[in-house]
């Protein structure tokens, strides 16, 4: 039996396995080569589209699915199919119309399983854009006919968020939702029961592996559940408070190679599972 075999790594991209420059340090590819050969599987669990993290896959090259949307699909690459997919209930028009109406500054974004649809432009969405290299499809939010994954608005100020934060979760149709701070400038709408944390029990059911020997490692709000419902919770070093507190360790940060790190902690006896 190899030494990582059973075990299963879920990483989050931004913030984690990703330097701030968007980029995978040479340590933690190394590693997770390393790890893969010894039987471990390693993969990630992102709020993007898979399109948007197709690089990083033929970077890094996981050999389990991935998780997309936050938890709302599973991914393979290899056969190009999804292996779960859970739309948006249809009444989250409603809610977009209400942003729309009562917060004209605000941007909108409409996620399907295979691309993203920008509908309303501000700053927070032309860097997103920068940042992704997604192509700028553009459209009116109420002519996307395709099952929804996901609803993202973005602004560049807190308050705005907060504001909208309250005005959605105050809707009578807020229980047909979840909601979800997923970076600084980006509140999205998903799907009822939908999460990261759901989604890791769901890959470590696919591949067989004991929910007690995955490990989860995240940065930032959307990154609670699967830090919670792991067998190991590790937060970087950079994490947001909230994610620090959810997590059962902490490690070194993004930009200091914290999935090395990990894998080094695990292969010497540091972390045991």
């Amino acid at each position: 039996m190899k030494k990582f075999e059973g075990i299963l790594i879920c990483s989050d991209l931004d913030g984690t396995l990703l330097r701030a420059d968007k980029s995978v340090s040479k340590e933690n590819l190394e590693a997770v080569r390393y790890f893969q050969r010894e039987g471990g599987r390693f993969t990630f669990i992102t709020g993007r589209v898979p399109e948007a993290a197709r690089k990083i896959y033929e970077a890094v090259r996981p050999n389990a699915a991935i998780g997309c949307f936050n938890g709302g699909g599973v991914y393979d690459y290899e056969s190009d199919t999804f292996l779960y997919f859970n739309p948006l209930h249809e009444s989250y028009l409603s809610l977009v119309s209400l942003v729309d109406e009562r917060m004209p500054d605000m941007g909108i974004q409409v996620n399907v399983a295979r691309r993203v649809y920008f509908n309303k432009d501000n700053e927070a969405m032309r860097r997103f854009r920068a940042v992704t290299g997604l192509p700028n499809i553009t459209c009116h939010y109420t002519e996307v006919k395709e099952p929804v994954a996901k609803v993202i608005f973005l602004h560049m100020e807190d308050s705005e968020l907060s504001k909208l934060e309250a005005l959605l979760t105050t809707h009578p149709l807020a229980e047909k939702f979840d909601f979800i701070r997923s970076e600084k400038t980006i509140f999205e709408i998903l799907p009822k029961g939908v999460s990261k944390g759901a989604l890791l029990l769901r890959l470590a059911d696919i591949y067989g592996i004991d929910p007690k020997k995955t490990i989860a490692v995240g940065d930032y709000d959307n990154d609670v559940s699967m830090l919670s419902a792991a067998g190991l919770g590790i937060a970087v070093e950079n994490a947001s408070e909230k994610a620090k507190n959810a997590a059962d360790r902490i490690t070194v940060s993004n930009e200091a190679h914290a999935i090395a790190k990990i894998i080094c902690d695990l292969d010497e006896g540091r972390i045991a599972l």
